[in-house]
């Protein structure tokens, strides 16, 4: 249990990696009308989650997680799968909160790497099953959206909680095939996302880093 509460402490708003500073393209899709209420959102953030970042990520975190894991190697393919220099950023930057944060609460070395392989490395230790680390770290990624949906569509907190409950067969559903996915079950199809984050880079007023 300790080592479940630890990952859910890692993984929680509180701790200090700027998740709230990221709208992962979700403020531009607003701005764009694409999202307007909570059926628009959540079929936006199920793609992301199944065709998304969601999955390369959680693929990417459960090989991080594998004793024999050349961190270096996942660091250096998460950055080249990443489609914009905003969503390369986002990871970058959290990963790299989450390991200097990590690393001085357990005096281990991390290195600063992308999100998920950070991720992976760090909880490699607490020995958790794979499938609960990747459902964890979805559902820490998809709240936090729904946090900005809640506040900016805006949902309202009934709707934004609605919307994450109504997700939560998903983000199950994803950490178990990803605990038994390998590298080469990789790949992205959100185009949609991706435009956002491209878009997202040029617009004059911005409140979310991404």
């Amino acid at each position: 249990m300790t080592a479940l509460l630890t990952l859910v402490q890692w993984l929680s708003p509180a701790f200090p990696t700027g998740a709230f500073a990221y709208s992962h393209g979700l403020e531009r899709v607003i701005a764009a009308g694409d999202v307007t209420n909570a059926a628009s959102f959540e079929a936006w953030l199920r793609n992301i989650l199944h065709h998304g970042a969601g999955w390369q990520d959680a693929v990417l975190l459960r090989a991080a997680l594998q004793p024999d894991a050349d961190h270096d190697a996942l660091d250096a393919l998460a950055r080249a799968l990443q489609p914009s220099s905003e969503r390369l950023q986002e990871s970058a930057e959290q990963g790299a909160a989450l390991a200097r944060t990590v690393g001085a609460l357990t005096r281990r070395p991390l290195p600063q790497r992308l999100l998920p392989v950070a991720a992976g490395e760090a909880a490699t230790p607490l020995g958790l099953p794979p499938a609960q680390v990747a459902q964890l770290y979805l559902h820490s990624f998809a709240g936090n959206l729904c946090t900005i949906a809640t506040r900016h569509v805006p949902l309202g907190q009934t709707e934004g909680q609605g919307s994450l409950s109504r997700l939560l067969p998903d983000i199950e559903t994803l950490g178990s095939r990803a605990a038994t996915s390998t590298l080469d079950d990789l790949g992205s199809c959100a185009l949609a996302a991706d435009l956002a984050a491209f878009q997202h880079e040029t617009i004059d007023v911005r409140i979310f880093r991404t």
